[in-house]
């Protein structure tokens, strides 16, 4: 187990932190646009690492990670999501430049009006060939096999 020796802020004795990875979720949301184009919702991001990035965040305490899911969809987009499914999970340890984080990133569709919020300072719609540059994180592998994913299964229709 890693540990990493750090003073308590409050009293300054010495304490050992364990160095665990930290849960988040990040929502693929689908939408359809008012002229009936489909796309999924991305936004950028207010806070370092800057770029556009899959909506998503940190797991609360006492928090399941569909409930995660649904909260930071509606912190970041003020959408409201349906049919909420587990895609896949990644854990690479470089995924994140601030931390070691292991995500469960899951697919939902998005009903409301699509504004940015919280830690967002922008958001769109966006379609495989009009993808945003630069992706924070490994957002850009997610999406690639998030679109391969889809074509597979309309290749089967």
């Amino acid at each position: 187990m890693k540990t990493k020796d750090i003073l308590c802020s409050k009293c300054g004795a010495p304490v050992i932190q364990y160095l665990n990875p930290v849960p988040t979720v990040d929502i693929i949301i689908e939408i359809e646009e008012v002229g009936g184009e489909r796309g999924i919702v991305l936004i950028r991001r207010k806070n370092k690492p800057p770029g556009w990035a899959i909506p998503g965040g940190f797991v609360d305490y006492g928090e399941t990670l569909e409930q995660a899911a649904a909260r930071e969809a509606k912190e970041e987009t003020g959408l409201e999501i349906e049919g909420l499914r587990q895609f896949h999970s990644y854990s690479d340890p470089r995924r994140d430049p601030r931390r070691h984080t292991i995500s469960m990133v899951f697919i939902a569709r998005g009903t409301g009006l699509l504004k940015a919020g919280d830690d967002a300072a922008g958001a769109g719609i966006f379609t495989e060939g009009d993808l945003p540059d630069p992706l924070a994180f490994d957002h850009a592998a997610i999406l690639t096999d998030y679109f391969s994913e889809k074509r597979g299964q309309r290749e089967k229709e």
